[in-house]
Protein backbone atom coordinates (compact mmCIF):
# COMPACT_ATOMS: atom_id res chain seq x y z
CA UNK A 1 0.00 0.00 0.00
CA UNK A 2 1.24 3.49 -0.90
CA UNK A 3 2.25 5.85 1.90
CA UNK A 4 2.10 9.65 1.74
CA UNK A 5 4.63 11.45 3.96
CA UNK A 6 4.99 15.18 4.61
CA UNK A 7 8.57 16.36 3.96
CA UNK A 8 10.51 19.64 3.90
CA UNK A 9 13.01 21.28 1.57
CA UNK A 10 14.97 24.53 2.07
CA UNK A 11 14.23 27.06 -0.71
CA UNK A 12 16.21 30.11 0.40
CA UNK A 13 15.38 33.40 2.15
CA UNK A 14 14.97 31.49 5.39
CA UNK A 15 12.02 29.48 4.10
CA UNK A 16 11.26 25.76 3.87
CA UNK A 17 8.92 24.37 1.20
CA UNK A 18 6.54 21.58 2.15
CA UNK A 19 5.91 18.66 -0.17
CA UNK A 20 4.42 15.19 -0.14
CA UNK A 21 6.55 12.10 -0.67
CA UNK A 22 4.47 9.31 -2.24
CA UNK A 23 5.94 5.82 -2.01
CA UNK A 24 5.83 3.79 -4.09
CA UNK A 25 5.51 6.39 -6.89
CA UNK A 26 2.17 6.80 -8.68
CA UNK A 27 1.44 7.50 -12.33
CA UNK A 28 0.84 11.08 -13.44
CA UNK A 29 -2.52 11.05 -15.31
CA UNK A 30 -1.21 13.58 -17.88
CA UNK A 31 2.24 12.27 -18.79
CA UNK A 32 2.04 8.66 -17.69
CA UNK A 33 5.34 9.12 -15.83
CA UNK A 34 5.81 7.93 -12.27
CA UNK A 35 5.65 10.74 -9.71
CA UNK A 36 6.93 10.59 -6.15
CA UNK A 37 7.12 14.24 -5.06
CA UNK A 38 4.07 16.51 -4.94
CA UNK A 39 4.86 20.12 -3.93
CA UNK A 40 2.12 21.90 -2.00
CA UNK A 41 3.30 25.43 -2.86
CA UNK A 42 3.24 26.46 0.79
CA UNK A 43 6.18 27.15 3.09
CA UNK A 44 7.25 27.68 6.70
CA UNK A 45 9.98 29.85 8.17
CA UNK A 46 13.19 28.01 8.99
CA UNK A 47 13.82 30.14 12.08
CA UNK A 48 10.68 32.12 13.00
CA UNK A 49 11.64 35.54 14.37
CA UNK A 50 8.40 36.58 16.07
CA UNK A 51 5.02 35.35 17.26
CA UNK A 52 3.41 36.03 13.87
CA UNK A 53 5.89 33.80 12.04
CA UNK A 54 5.51 31.12 14.73
CA UNK A 55 1.73 31.22 14.26
CA UNK A 56 2.21 31.02 10.49
CA UNK A 57 4.36 27.91 10.91
CA UNK A 58 1.88 26.25 13.26
CA UNK A 59 -1.15 26.85 11.05
CA UNK A 60 0.69 25.97 7.83
CA UNK A 61 1.91 22.67 9.25
CA UNK A 62 -1.67 21.85 10.33
CA UNK A 63 -2.89 22.72 6.83
CA UNK A 64 -0.21 20.55 5.21
CA UNK A 65 -1.03 17.63 7.49
CA UNK A 66 -4.72 17.92 6.58
CA UNK A 67 -3.83 17.85 2.87
CA UNK A 68 -1.51 14.88 3.47
CA UNK A 69 -4.33 12.91 5.13
CA UNK A 70 -6.67 13.59 2.21
CA UNK A 71 -4.04 12.68 -0.37
CA UNK A 72 -3.36 9.43 1.53
CA UNK A 73 -7.02 8.48 1.13
CA UNK A 74 -7.00 9.46 -2.55
CA UNK A 75 -3.84 7.46 -3.28
CA UNK A 76 -5.31 4.43 -1.51
CA UNK A 77 -8.39 4.80 -3.74
CA UNK A 78 -6.19 5.05 -6.86
CA UNK A 79 -7.32 8.64 -7.54
CA UNK A 80 -4.46 10.83 -8.75
CA UNK A 81 -6.35 13.83 -10.13
CA UNK A 82 -4.41 16.16 -7.80
CA UNK A 83 -1.29 15.43 -9.92
CA UNK A 84 -2.92 16.48 -13.19
CA UNK A 85 -2.08 19.95 -14.51
CA UNK A 86 -5.03 19.74 -16.92
CA UNK A 87 -7.45 19.14 -14.09
CA UNK A 88 -5.85 21.60 -11.68
CA UNK A 89 -5.70 24.43 -14.22
CA UNK A 90 -8.62 23.63 -16.51
CA UNK A 91 -11.70 25.87 -16.41
CA UNK A 92 -14.99 23.95 -16.45
CA UNK A 93 -16.97 27.09 -17.36
CA UNK A 94 -14.85 27.49 -20.49
CA UNK A 95 -15.40 23.80 -21.29
CA UNK A 96 -19.17 24.29 -20.81
CA UNK A 97 -18.98 27.25 -23.22
CA UNK A 98 -17.31 25.03 -25.83
CA UNK A 99 -20.06 22.43 -25.47
CA UNK A 100 -22.68 25.15 -25.90
CA UNK A 101 -21.07 26.45 -29.10
CA UNK A 102 -21.34 23.00 -30.70
CA UNK A 103 -25.14 23.21 -30.53
CA UNK A 104 -27.04 24.78 -33.41
CA UNK A 105 -30.67 25.54 -34.19
CA UNK A 106 -33.49 25.68 -31.65
CA UNK A 107 -31.51 23.74 -29.02
CA UNK A 108 -28.72 26.34 -28.97
CA UNK A 109 -30.81 28.87 -27.01
CA UNK A 110 -31.57 26.27 -24.34
CA UNK A 111 -27.84 25.56 -24.00
CA UNK A 112 -27.05 29.28 -23.85
CA UNK A 113 -29.46 29.85 -20.97
CA UNK A 114 -28.24 26.69 -19.24
CA UNK A 115 -24.71 28.10 -19.28
CA UNK A 116 -25.92 31.50 -18.02
CA UNK A 117 -27.69 29.93 -15.06
CA UNK A 118 -24.63 27.85 -14.25
CA UNK A 119 -22.44 30.97 -14.25
CA UNK A 120 -24.94 32.80 -12.04
CA UNK A 121 -24.43 30.03 -9.48
CA UNK A 122 -20.73 29.15 -9.86
CA UNK A 123 -19.21 32.34 -11.25
CA UNK A 124 -17.25 33.04 -14.43
CA UNK A 125 -14.53 30.52 -13.64
CA UNK A 126 -14.53 27.14 -11.90
CA UNK A 127 -11.60 24.72 -11.95
CA UNK A 128 -12.27 21.03 -12.55
CA UNK A 129 -11.08 19.90 -9.07
CA UNK A 130 -13.89 21.93 -7.48
CA UNK A 131 -16.55 19.76 -9.14
CA UNK A 132 -18.00 17.00 -6.96
CA UNK A 133 -21.30 15.46 -5.88
CA UNK A 134 -21.84 18.07 -3.17
CA UNK A 135 -21.40 20.98 -5.59
CA UNK A 136 -23.78 19.31 -8.04
CA UNK A 137 -26.45 18.79 -5.37
CA UNK A 138 -26.27 22.45 -4.41
CA UNK A 139 -26.52 23.52 -8.06
CA UNK A 140 -29.64 21.35 -8.41
CA UNK A 141 -31.10 22.99 -5.28
CA UNK A 142 -30.28 26.41 -6.73
CA UNK A 143 -32.16 25.64 -9.96
CA UNK A 144 -35.10 24.27 -7.96
CA UNK A 145 -35.29 27.55 -6.04
CA UNK A 146 -36.58 28.99 -9.36
CA UNK A 147 -34.17 31.92 -9.80
CA UNK A 148 -35.04 34.46 -12.46
CA UNK A 149 -31.98 35.85 -14.23
CA UNK A 150 -33.43 36.06 -17.73
CA UNK A 151 -34.39 39.21 -19.62
CA UNK A 152 -37.68 39.61 -17.75
CA UNK A 153 -36.53 38.25 -14.37
CA UNK A 154 -39.20 35.56 -14.35
CA UNK A 155 -38.68 32.50 -12.09
CA UNK A 156 -37.96 29.34 -14.06
CA UNK A 157 -40.29 26.34 -13.96
CA UNK A 158 -39.35 22.92 -12.63
CA UNK A 159 -39.22 21.51 -16.16
CA UNK A 160 -36.80 24.26 -17.16
CA UNK A 161 -34.62 23.39 -14.14
CA UNK A 162 -34.71 19.74 -15.29
CA UNK A 163 -33.55 20.77 -18.76
CA UNK A 164 -30.73 23.05 -17.57
CA UNK A 165 -29.40 20.47 -15.12
CA UNK A 166 -29.45 17.83 -17.88
CA UNK A 167 -27.13 20.07 -19.95
CA UNK A 168 -24.80 20.32 -16.95
CA UNK A 169 -24.74 16.52 -16.59
CA UNK A 170 -24.05 16.08 -20.30
CA UNK A 171 -21.10 18.47 -20.01
CA UNK A 172 -19.74 16.54 -17.03
CA UNK A 173 -19.85 13.31 -19.04
CA UNK A 174 -17.89 14.94 -21.86
CA UNK A 175 -15.33 16.29 -19.39
CA UNK A 176 -14.82 12.77 -18.03
CA UNK A 177 -14.55 11.35 -21.55
CA UNK A 178 -11.87 13.92 -22.39
CA UNK A 179 -9.91 13.09 -19.23
CA UNK A 180 -10.53 16.34 -17.32
CA UNK A 181 -12.35 14.50 -14.53
CA UNK A 182 -11.18 11.33 -12.82
CA UNK A 183 -14.73 10.40 -11.78
CA UNK A 184 -17.73 10.23 -14.11
CA UNK A 185 -19.87 12.68 -12.15
CA UNK A 186 -22.39 12.92 -14.97
CA UNK A 187 -23.33 9.30 -14.33
CA UNK A 188 -23.10 9.38 -10.54
CA UNK A 189 -25.25 12.40 -9.69
CA UNK A 190 -29.04 12.16 -9.80
CA UNK A 191 -31.07 14.06 -12.37
CA UNK A 192 -33.76 16.47 -11.24
CA UNK A 193 -37.11 14.71 -11.30
CA UNK A 194 -39.65 16.34 -13.70
CA UNK A 195 -42.25 16.08 -10.93
CA UNK A 196 -42.07 17.98 -7.67
CA UNK A 197 -40.62 15.47 -5.22
CA UNK A 198 -41.14 15.63 -1.47
CA UNK A 199 -37.95 16.24 0.51
CA UNK A 200 -38.17 13.79 3.35
CA UNK A 201 -36.82 14.79 6.74
CA UNK A 202 -37.24 13.65 10.33
CA UNK A 203 -39.08 15.26 13.22
CA UNK A 204 -37.43 15.22 16.65
CA UNK A 205 -39.47 12.24 17.88
CA UNK A 206 -38.38 10.26 14.82
CA UNK A 207 -34.74 11.17 15.44
CA UNK A 208 -35.14 9.85 18.98
CA UNK A 209 -36.46 6.58 17.54
CA UNK A 210 -33.24 6.25 15.52
CA UNK A 211 -31.16 6.98 18.62
CA UNK A 212 -32.98 4.25 20.54
CA UNK A 213 -32.82 1.68 17.72
CA UNK A 214 -29.86 -0.64 17.27
CA UNK A 215 -28.02 -0.34 13.97
CA UNK A 216 -25.88 -3.04 12.32
CA UNK A 217 -23.02 -0.55 12.01
CA UNK A 218 -21.95 1.76 14.82
CA UNK A 219 -20.03 4.04 12.42
CA UNK A 220 -23.06 4.45 10.12
CA UNK A 221 -25.32 5.30 13.07
CA UNK A 222 -22.86 7.83 14.49
CA UNK A 223 -22.28 9.42 11.07
CA UNK A 224 -26.04 9.75 10.45
CA UNK A 225 -26.72 11.35 13.83
CA UNK A 226 -23.69 13.61 13.38
CA UNK A 227 -25.17 14.81 10.06
CA UNK A 228 -28.50 15.54 11.77
CA UNK A 229 -26.74 17.59 14.46
CA UNK A 230 -24.40 19.50 12.13
CA UNK A 231 -25.95 19.54 8.65
CA UNK A 232 -22.77 18.13 7.11
CA UNK A 233 -23.00 16.08 3.93
CA UNK A 234 -21.75 12.50 3.66
CA UNK A 235 -18.68 13.62 1.66
CA UNK A 236 -17.69 16.11 4.41
CA UNK A 237 -18.22 13.57 7.18
CA UNK A 238 -16.36 10.83 5.33
CA UNK A 239 -13.24 13.00 4.92
CA UNK A 240 -13.41 14.65 8.36
CA UNK A 241 -9.98 14.58 10.00
CA UNK A 242 -9.21 14.93 13.71
CA UNK A 243 -6.88 17.83 12.92
CA UNK A 244 -9.92 19.83 11.79
CA UNK A 245 -11.66 19.59 15.19
CA UNK A 246 -10.92 22.42 17.60
CA UNK A 247 -12.15 23.99 20.83
CA UNK A 248 -13.38 22.64 24.15
CA UNK A 249 -16.65 21.88 25.93
CA UNK A 250 -19.37 24.35 24.99
CA UNK A 251 -17.23 25.79 22.19
CA UNK A 252 -16.34 22.98 19.78
CA UNK A 253 -15.97 23.75 16.08
CA UNK A 254 -14.67 22.30 12.83
CA UNK A 255 -11.96 24.30 11.11
CA UNK A 256 -11.92 23.77 7.36
CA UNK A 257 -8.64 24.67 5.74
CA UNK A 258 -8.39 26.12 2.23
CA UNK A 259 -5.65 24.61 0.07
CA UNK A 260 -2.64 26.83 -0.69
CA UNK A 261 -3.67 29.44 1.92
CA UNK A 262 -3.75 29.65 5.66
CA UNK A 263 -7.36 30.90 5.69
CA UNK A 264 -10.01 28.87 7.47
CA UNK A 265 -13.76 28.49 7.71
CA UNK A 266 -15.45 27.59 10.99
CA UNK A 267 -18.50 25.44 11.70
CA UNK A 268 -19.57 25.41 15.37
CA UNK A 269 -20.89 22.06 16.61
CA UNK A 270 -22.68 21.05 19.81
CA UNK A 271 -21.17 19.01 22.63
CA UNK A 272 -23.52 16.16 21.69
CA UNK A 273 -22.19 16.16 18.14
CA UNK A 274 -18.59 16.14 19.39
CA UNK A 275 -19.31 13.27 21.80
CA UNK A 276 -20.48 11.14 18.86
CA UNK A 277 -16.92 11.20 17.48
CA UNK A 278 -15.42 9.14 20.30
CA UNK A 279 -11.96 9.54 21.80
CA UNK A 280 -9.73 12.10 19.98
CA UNK A 281 -7.09 10.50 17.80
CA UNK A 282 -5.19 11.19 14.56
CA UNK A 283 -6.27 10.83 10.96
CA UNK A 284 -9.77 10.08 9.74
CA UNK A 285 -12.57 10.47 12.32
CA UNK A 286 -15.17 8.03 10.94
CA UNK A 287 -12.85 5.11 10.22
CA UNK A 288 -14.40 2.41 8.03
CA UNK A 289 -17.29 4.55 6.75
CA UNK A 290 -18.24 3.75 3.14
CA UNK A 291 -21.21 4.94 1.09
CA UNK A 292 -21.92 1.40 -0.18
CA UNK A 293 -22.20 0.36 3.46
CA UNK A 294 -24.64 3.21 4.14
CA UNK A 295 -26.84 2.20 1.18
CA UNK A 296 -26.99 -1.35 2.51
CA UNK A 297 -27.54 -0.65 6.22
CA UNK A 298 -29.64 2.55 6.29
CA UNK A 299 -33.00 1.13 5.03
CA UNK A 300 -33.02 -1.68 7.61
CA UNK A 301 -32.17 0.63 10.49
CA UNK A 302 -34.93 3.07 9.53
CA UNK A 303 -37.47 0.25 9.18
CA UNK A 304 -36.49 -1.25 12.55
CA UNK A 305 -37.06 2.18 14.12
CA UNK A 306 -40.64 2.12 12.80
CA UNK A 307 -40.15 5.10 10.49
CA UNK A 308 -42.17 4.79 7.29
CA UNK A 309 -40.19 7.19 5.14
CA UNK A 310 -37.82 6.71 2.23
CA UNK A 311 -34.63 8.29 3.53
CA UNK A 312 -31.19 8.70 2.00
CA UNK A 313 -28.17 9.99 3.90
CA UNK A 314 -28.70 13.42 2.34
CA UNK A 315 -32.10 13.58 4.11
CA UNK A 316 -30.24 14.00 7.40
CA UNK A 317 -28.89 17.32 6.08
CA UNK A 318 -32.46 18.27 5.11
CA UNK A 319 -33.50 17.38 8.66
CA UNK A 320 -30.91 19.71 10.17
CA UNK A 321 -31.93 22.62 7.94
CA UNK A 322 -35.70 22.15 8.37
CA UNK A 323 -35.57 21.75 12.16
CA UNK A 324 -33.27 24.75 12.55
CA UNK A 325 -35.82 26.94 10.75
CA UNK A 326 -38.74 25.38 12.63
CA UNK A 327 -37.01 26.12 15.94
CA UNK A 328 -36.54 29.78 15.03
CA UNK A 329 -33.00 30.04 13.62
CA UNK A 330 -32.92 32.83 11.03
CA UNK A 331 -32.38 31.89 7.39
CA UNK A 332 -29.07 33.77 7.05
CA UNK A 333 -27.57 31.76 9.91
CA UNK A 334 -28.94 28.48 8.53
CA UNK A 335 -27.53 29.32 5.10
CA UNK A 336 -24.08 29.90 6.62
CA UNK A 337 -24.26 26.69 8.67
CA UNK A 338 -25.11 24.74 5.51
CA UNK A 339 -22.26 26.41 3.60
CA UNK A 340 -24.54 27.60 0.80
CA UNK A 341 -22.98 30.08 -1.60
CA UNK A 342 -26.33 31.69 -2.35
CA UNK A 343 -29.16 32.17 0.15
CA UNK A 344 -31.60 31.27 -2.65
CA UNK A 345 -30.45 27.68 -2.24
CA UNK A 346 -31.59 27.79 1.39
CA UNK A 347 -35.01 29.18 0.45
CA UNK A 348 -36.22 25.70 -0.53
CA UNK A 349 -36.28 24.80 3.18
CA UNK A 350 -38.28 27.93 3.97
CA UNK A 351 -41.00 26.65 1.63
CA UNK A 352 -41.08 23.35 3.53
CA UNK A 353 -41.37 25.12 6.89
CA UNK A 354 -44.09 27.47 5.61
CA UNK A 355 -46.14 24.47 4.47
CA UNK A 356 -45.69 22.76 7.85
CA UNK A 357 -46.91 25.90 9.62
CA UNK A 358 -49.93 26.19 7.32
CA UNK A 359 -50.82 22.55 7.94
CA UNK A 360 -50.43 23.02 11.70
CA UNK A 361 -52.75 26.04 11.72
CA UNK A 362 -55.65 23.83 10.56
CA UNK A 363 -55.18 21.07 13.13
CA UNK A 364 -56.98 22.77 16.03
CA UNK A 365 -60.71 22.43 15.43
CA UNK A 366 -63.53 23.37 17.80
CA UNK A 367 -67.15 22.18 17.83
CA UNK A 368 -70.23 24.38 18.24
CA UNK A 369 -68.78 27.63 16.91
CA UNK A 370 -71.54 28.13 14.34
CA UNK A 371 -73.86 29.98 16.75
CA UNK A 372 -71.07 32.40 17.70
CA UNK A 373 -70.36 33.52 14.15
CA UNK A 374 -71.82 37.03 13.58
CA UNK A 375 -74.53 37.59 10.96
Amino acid sequence: MSKVTLRRKKIGKGRIALYLDIYPPVQNPDSGCLIRKHYLKIYVFDRPRNDLEKLHNKETIELAETIRSRRQLEVQSQRFGFLSSRMMNGDFVEFFQMQKEKRKGINSENWRMSLEYFKSFAGEKLLFPHLNETFSEEYADYLLSAPGIGRYGRPISRNTAVSYFAKYKATLKQAFKKGFLTVNLGEIIDSISPKDTHRDFLFQDEIQLLVNTKCKSDVVKRAALFSILTGLRFSDINTLDWSELKGSGGNYFIQFRVDKTSSAEFLPISDQAYDLLGEPSKGKVFVGLKYSQVDYILPGWIKDAGILKHLTFHCFRHTFATLQLLLGTDIVTVSKLLGHKDIKTTMIYVKIVDKLKRDASHRIKLLGLGELIPG
